[in-house]
């Protein structure tokens, strides 16, 4: 978190510094930020893996939006035929977020896919409810949503 305030005020004193507070400058200014922090963080302890989270935000972003688009076109699917193959059901899925914040972010990224709705979760927050659309094959459910909260808290550590 530190590094990335660090790189929007290196984004920002670019733009001031060159004059031109156009998008396009304040994204170079940005790229430049990041570039910097990435070769100065094995000296300053606080910048300790931040080169790194870039790369992970834009495969989990690639991940989730191929997710997404293969839940859409399954729902779609279910709605176009006119025999309907939902099964709908309510599955348990053990978390392995610890903290609320991570929590929150999986159950939100798992009501954002098309088909699945997070229900609660257990008092020990260990537990998320989730209702699935399509529960033909729970083993295979819970190992999809377990590789999008891998994903997801692979951004956090």
């Amino acid at each position: 978190m530190i590094g990335a305030a660090w790189n929007l005020l290196l984004g920002f004193a670019w733009v001031v510094l060159t004059g031109d507070f156009s998008g396009r400058n304040l994204l170079a200014g940005l790229l430049f930020g990041y570039l910097v922090l990435a070769l100065i963080q094995s000296q300053v302890p606080a910048l300790a893996g931040h080169a790194q989270r870039l790369p992970r935000l834009i495969m989990f972003i690639g991940f989730f939006l191929k997710e997404l688009l293969l839940a859409n076109l399954k729902v779609a699917f279910d709605i176009i035929t006119p025999p309907w193959y939902m099964k709908p059901g309510v599955i348990a899925m053990p978390l392995k977020a610890s903290n609320e914040f991570e929590i929150a972010f999986v159950a939100n990224l798992i009501s954002l896919t098309p088909g699945t709705l997070s229900l609660d979760v257990s008092d020990d927050r260990r537990v998320l409810y989730i209702h699935a659309m399509f529960l033909d094959n729970e083993d295979e459910l819970r190992r999809s949503l377990a590789e999008l909260e891998r994903r997801a808290l692979e951004l956090f550590h």
